[in-house]
């Protein structure tokens, strides 16, 4: 392996690197929602995997129901953050062109 082809790597990988630092930053501003319950709680998170709101119609509050609203959320949240794992593979692997790149994600 000549030195060349090693610049060459290296360019590629900086490069790389660069496309993800401004993937991570786009993934923040990017959203997938989740609903349960027929919409009565909707879960809106980012590329990042952060949970960005919370919605839950008077419908869904039930004081002597509590547990089933707590089940919602829950179920909600966990959707919500599936999908935007999925967003952020899907985009990820423009860049990397599905290279498994080990440590990256």
């Amino acid at each position: 392996m000549g030195m060349g082809h090693m610049g060459k790597m290296m360019k590629q990988v900086q490069k790389m690197q660069a496309d993800m630092a401004k993937l991570q930053e786009e993934l923040g501003q990017k959203t997938v929602s989740a609903t349960v319950g027929g919409g009565v709680v909707e879960v809106v998170a980012n590329g990042k995997q952060e949970v960005v709101s919370i919605k839950i119609s008077p419908d869904a509050v039930d004081p002597d129901d509590v547990e089933m609203l707590e089940d919602l959320v829950l179920a909600a949240v966990n959707e919500a953050l599936r999908q935007a794992q999925e967003m952020a593979a899907n985009e990820m692997s423009k860049i990397t062109g599905n290279l498994k790149i080990p440590g990256l994600f």
